[in-house]
């Protein structure tokens, strides 16, 4: 698919002023959308098991072969849109020869993994690096923790990516939003033919956005915007500054080795980043649900779950909860609207599958939702689409 040469932010600029013109985007908090039907969902999500004893460069081999083509289409529009900004090809020069050498930098067994991905796909290493890298900076959430009156603990989130890359006009659609869906898996962590954890990802990124301890806790991040952002943290990187961990690497070591809810939320707290981020933290008893705003460096605030207190939910979008959102991204008004309306003795993955499917909440840039429940380890994942007038995030 062509995109247009014009200045990325005139593309999305006017496409959300199209839009704007039209519709305020909001609308009464849906009801009985679950189980997932309609124009709004898109299809189940396939599973594939990553089995953790094989090595790590063997581990993708399965997903990938099966992924490749689709990935190769998502990687190619993202050198299209780095050409449109570079139009003498020295982007995409520097993402086939320099990132190559990044590999090197990375930790174990990420970085194995990621030639393994390489080789399994046949696309350069250094496209595989460059699709990696950009989750660290180019995602956008919702997602919510919530106890029930028995002391349920229930974790959603709709995964939103694709801003600013690439408005398709004829289909009002966001490019890289609708060419990733194909890539949307669940992964099936396993040691020993056992679960370890799941997770809800794209095939070919080696960090994870989201994923279920079964038993234990659930887990989501969220980007948090700021100056001192995540390209900072990967510039960083490269010149040589290699304290900080990706964001997505601490969140699949903390899936893959956490034992505990308290263990878990102490390593999200303290660990040094490359990008400021939203953990959401779920665990398995009451009370034990938490957003972790996190710098780059520090831990700036913990909001815990505290049902005898009132809080009985915890939802973040892209924003810091003392400040009020842009006013052309408040997902987070309608949410809370839409959780308190639901209340605390209705609440059930069903009933916040309503919530999520809820514009705003749903939107343009939602790729997919997914569904966990620590108690019995479930997790679903559905893809998604905003039909009709919807906000572009």
């Amino acid at each position: 698919m062509s995109i247009s040469r014009w200045p990325l932010l005139a593309v999305a600029a006017a496409a959300a002023l199209a839009v704007l013109a039209e519709d305020p985007f909001g609308e009464d908090c849906r009801s009985k959308t679950y189980p997932p039907a309609g124009p709004t969902f898109k299809g189940t999500v396939p599973t594939y098991i990553i089995n953790l004893d094989l090595p790590p460069s063997r581990r993708w081999d399965k997903l990938l072969s099966d992924k490749k083509i689709e990935l190769k289409t998502v990687i190619q529009s993202i050198k299209n849109i780095a050409n449109a900004f570079v139009p003498s090809g020295k982007a995409v020069e520097i993402v086939d020869t320099k990132l190559v050498r990044l590999i090197s930098t990375l930790p174990y067994p990420f970085n194995e993994e990621l030639k393994g991905i390489a080789n399994a796909s046949g696309i350069p290493l250094g496209e595989i690096v460059l699709f990696n890298i950009f989750y660290e900076i180019f995602t956008v959430c919702t997602s919510i923790v919530a106890e029930d009156k028995s002391g349920k603990l229930y974790h959603a989130r709709n995964l939103d990516f694709g801003l600013f890359l690439g408005w398709d006009i004829k289909n009002s659609s966001w490019i890289i939003t609708q060419e990733l869906k194909p890539l949307v898996v669940t992964l099936d962590f396993q040691r020993n033919n056992k679960t370890v954890f799941k997770s809800t990802n794209f095939a070919g990124y080696v960090g994870m956005v989201s994923g279920i301890k079964p038993g234990i806790f659930t887990l989501t991040m969220n980007e948090r915007f700021s100056l001192d952002g995540g390209y900072i943290g990967i510039f960083e990187w490269i010149l040589g500054r290699r304290d900080g961990m990706w964001m997505g690497f601490l969140t699949r070591t903390v899936l893959e080795n956490g034992t505990s809810y308290q263990e878990a939320k102490d390593q999200l707290v303290k660990t040094r980043l490359l990008a400021p981020a939203y953990f959401i933290l779920g665990g398995n008893k009451s009370g034990e649900g938490c957003v972790i705003t996190r710098s780059r460096q520090a831990a700036l605030d913990i909001w815990d779950l505290d049902a005898n207190g009132g809080t009985w939910y915890v939802v973040e979008t892209n924003y810091d909860r003392w400040k009020a959102p842009l006013v052309l991204d408040d997902r987070r008004t309608p949410a809370m609207k839409c959780m308190n309306q639901t209340k605390q003795e209705n609440i059930s993955l069903p009933t916040i599958y309503d919530v999520l499917s809820t514009k705003p909440i749903l939107n343009k840039l939602t790729v997919c939702t997914t569904l966990m429940e620590v108690s019995e380890g479930r997790s679903e994942s559905y893809l998604r689409e905003c039909i009709g007038s919807c906000s572009p995030w």
